[in-house]
């Protein structure tokens, strides 16, 4: 299986190749529209689109062959996606190309890359850091996409393919529990406190609630200056999500693969539709639904696989409730033996971190699903339960 980097690299351009490369995009841009409009709606298929309006796109938009593929691609993979979706293409900006080995270089003695435009190719120097060298060092990139953010900055955003290493195979399982307090915590007891992510958030929010209402009463200008400083505000908040949860997939990815262990994570798909339907302040909805934990997976996922760490999803039930000491959880119902950030187990009186807790539950259902065939993960139950359950003397978690 090979895994595909991205790498963003800003170009240097001079105006007249500012005047290139938008006439470019925006004939990309119309090539996509027009098939769009020209192709039943029906079709979906890139090679039977190609047949119905390559030589089309080509003779009206001046596109080369291979950026003409491209367009009729773009619009067939859209319209694939858009039925997964129950809709419909809706229609394309003049902000992105994509390209391939045929109509794109990249050349590592001077940090420039060859790109072809509307009738020529022409050459960029790539404006990038340490980082970006490091990645593409050695490297022959085969597919790449031309970006114009709204700033009006261009990108060139390189895939770079590579074949990762076999995911290593351990007994050992690291249970990670992800919540808002604590944004991450394992079952080694390792904690990375929210705390100052929840007063980063707040400070935010705080800002965004002054502008707005100054904007509600102020003039013209004023609302103009407002909508530019929220638009700031809204790129810096998600640059500190972004730091704070690559910061923290790196840690953990980094401790699993040095101590040999494979990763056990909650699955917690439809996790804020679920807790948006309980009954909570605007504050707490508002700080629950703000912070990024998929992107948190993401990152932990892709992390993983060129490091090769195994991830494992486990059911998230009962992982709160349940003692991880004894197995046991509250045997009334609508009852815990959780109390915010403390869990005191009242069947054989083990009391500490409730995330901790329940990363220890985590990592022992991983365990199970990592090595099949386990004893499970099973919880004693009061005596006054065996009516309910066939079963009394046990009840299956996850």
């Amino acid at each position: 299986m090979k895994q595909v980097l991205t790498v963003s690299c800003k170009l240097q351009v001079t105006p007249q190749q500012v005047i290139k490369i938008d006439e470019t995009l925006r004939a990309f841009c119309d090539a996509c529209e027009y098939v769009n409009k020209e192709v039943p709606e029906k079709v979906t298929n890139e090679i039977a689109m190609q047949s119905l309006v390559y030589q089309d796109v080509r003779a009206r938009f001046g596109l080369s062959s291979q950026l003409a593929i491209h367009a009729i691609r773009r619009v067939s993979g859209n319209r694939k996606t858009a039925k997964q979706k129950g809709s419909k293409v809706k229609g394309f900006t003049p902000t992105s190309a994509t390209y391939d080995a045929r109509i794109f270089s990249f050349r590592e003695k001077d940090w420039t890359v060859s790109l072809t435009m509307l009738g020529k190719r022409e050459r960029f120097k790539l404006h990038i850091g340490n980082f970006q060298r490091g990645k593409l060092k050695g490297q022959n990139p085969k597919t790449a996409t031309l970006v114009k953010n709204r700033k009006g900055e261009y990108y060139l955003n390189i895939q770079l393919e590579s074949e990762p290493p076999e995911p290593q195979k351990s007994d050992k399982v690291l249970g990670v529990d992800l919540g808002r307090t604590d944004i991450a915590v394992t079952s080694e007891g390792e904690k990375f406190s929210g705390k100052d992510v929840t007063k980063v958030r707040d400070h935010h929010s705080h800002l965004r609630a002054k502008l707005q209402q100054k904007a509600s009463k102020g003039t013209r200008s004023t609302r103009r200056r407002v909508r530019n400083l929220l638009k700031r505000l809204s790129g810096k908040e998600q640059r500190f999500q972004k730091h704070v949860n690559h910061t923290i997939s790196y840690r953990l990815i980094q401790h699993a693969k040095s101590n040999g262990m494979v990763i056990a994570l909650e699955d917690l798909t439809g996790i804020r539709e679920r807790t948006n339907q309980m009954p909570r302040a605007k504050k707490e909805r508002r700080r629950s639904n703000s912070w990024a934990f998929y992107q948190l997976r993401q990152f932990l996922e892709y992390k993983a696989i060129a490091n090769g760490v195994e991830i494992v999803m486990v059911n998230p039930a009962y992982t709160s409730q349940t003692c991880h000491q004894c197995d046991h959880i509250h045997p009334v119902r609508g009852e815990s033996y959780r109390s915010g950030k403390q869990f005191t187990c009242g069947h054989c009186g083990w009391n500490g971190d409730a995330d901790e807790n329940g990363a220890k539950n985590i990592a022992k259902i991983g365990a199970v699903i990592n090595q099949p065939g386990g004893s499970g993960v099973a919880c004693s139950l009061s005596d006054h339960l065996s009516g309910l359950l066939k079963t009394p003397s046990a009840y299956a978690v996850g």
